[in-house]
């Protein structure tokens, strides 16, 4: 696994479960969150629905992206098949949210751009992950 997957990785992962942390802390009442940090039309319960629908996909993508970089630490051939699930469940969860904010008309860019870069940063490791890339480490067959 390269450095900059690793970390691009770790980056995402870790941050994503800090955000639920916070939100399910906030949730519990264990501290208000300011409305100015919130998106648009939080206290909506739809919108509110919406955001929680989120947590299965971003802990599926934040698991498996901690997994394969394990995995890669520990010299398993896996952390491959990891990262590329990892970067499927980033990118359909950026690309989910990117298109309700585009439907809605709300380009907040602390949200839509967040959200955006899940879709695109994932497309810089997919070619070298899938042996197509000029950096893979897959070995062409013959």
């Amino acid at each position: 696994m390269s450095r900059n997957l690793r970390l691009a990785l770790l980056v995402t992962d870790l941050a994503f479960l800090a955000y639920w942390i916070v939100s399910l802390a906030s949730l519990a009442g264990l501290f208000p969150l300011p409305a100015s940090l919130m998106f648009a039309d939080y206290d909506n319960p739809i919108v509110f629905a919406w955001n929680w629908s989120f947590l299965p996909l971003d802990l599926a993508f934040s698991f498996t992206g901690l997994l394969a970089v394990a995995a890669a630490r520990r010299g398993d051939p896996r952390w491959r098949g990891l990262a590329l699930l990892s970067l499927a469940f980033t990118m359909a969860a950026g690309g989910m949210a990117v298109a309700f904010w585009a439907i809605r008309g709300e380009f907040d860019p602390a949200w839509f751009l967040p959200n955006l870069a899940l879709v695109l940063w994932p497309l810089a490791f997919l070619p070298g992950l899938l042996g197509a890339g000029p950096h893979s480490s897959i070995p062409e067959s013959r």
